[in-house]
Order: C-alpha cells, then sequence, then structure tokens
C-alpha cells in the first residue's frame, strides 16, 4: 500500500508516492512530537558517541559506558574515543525491552494468581 500526496511547489502541483511504512514513521513521529518528546534520527550505519548513544537511551554516560564494559553493547575505539553502531544500540534497546516486558509479564501473572490484579 502507498500513499500519494500532493503539494505545492512554487506555484506548481506535485505528486509524490509515499510507502505505508514511510507514512506510519512519519505519523509516530509527529505523534511523539505533539506531546513533547524528543525524536531522534539516525542511520542505522552511522557511529555514535558515548554521550549520543546514552541520550538516545536516556541513561546517563556513565551507566551507557558500564554496558559497553560488560560487552552488553558492542563498540570498537577511535583513539581513546569509543563509537557505537546505530544498529547495535536498537539492537540492545530493542532485547532490553524484551526482558523488561517478560519481567512485567511475569510480575501480572504473579499479582493475578493471588488476587491483586484482575487485568
Amino acid at each position: 500500500m502507498t500513499v500519494r500526496l500532493r503539494g505545492e511547489n512554487h506555484g506548481e502541483e506535485t505528486d509524490i508516492s509515499v510507502p505505508a511504512a514511510a507514512l506510519q514513521l512519519l505519523v509516530n513521529t509527529l505523534a511523539q512530537l505533539a506531546k513533547g518528546n524528543p525524536v531522534a534520527v539516525a542511520a542505522i550505519s552511522s557511529e555514535l558517541t558515548t554521550q549520543q548513544a546514552a541520550d538516545l537511551l536516556h541513561v546517563s554516560r556513565p551507566y551507557l559506558v558500564k554496558l559497553l564494559d560488560q560487552k552488553r553493547i558492542p563498540y570498537r575505539r577511535v583513539g581513546n574515543r569509543r563509537r557505537i553502531l546505530a544498529a547495535d544500540l536498537w539492537d540492545y534497546k530493542r532485547r532490553d525491552d524484551q526482558h523488561r516486558q517478560a519481567i512485567l509479564d511475569e510480575l501480572t501473572r504473579e499479582a493475578a494468581a493471588l488476587g491483586m490484579y484482575d487485568g
């Protein structure tokens, strides 16, 4: 599925086709901005500094460095600086989110079994 957009550029109408995935990305981005949340866009192949990576994960830079030292996120050194591939950062985030969701699901099951949650 694609969506056609029509815009005007210097008095001339222009049609473009936008894939549904790109349109959904735009909708999600606008929704986050409307909520006042910051949005970052980075190419998957781009390399990030430790501060940029920490900002994207919403953690402190020292905590991110700890994750790197524990080899939970791959990185490479450029001189005495660490660089993290955006793809590796997103892979870590996905795994961490899945782990957190599994813990939440287990806590919900235990609460339901104890009659503390009827969700």
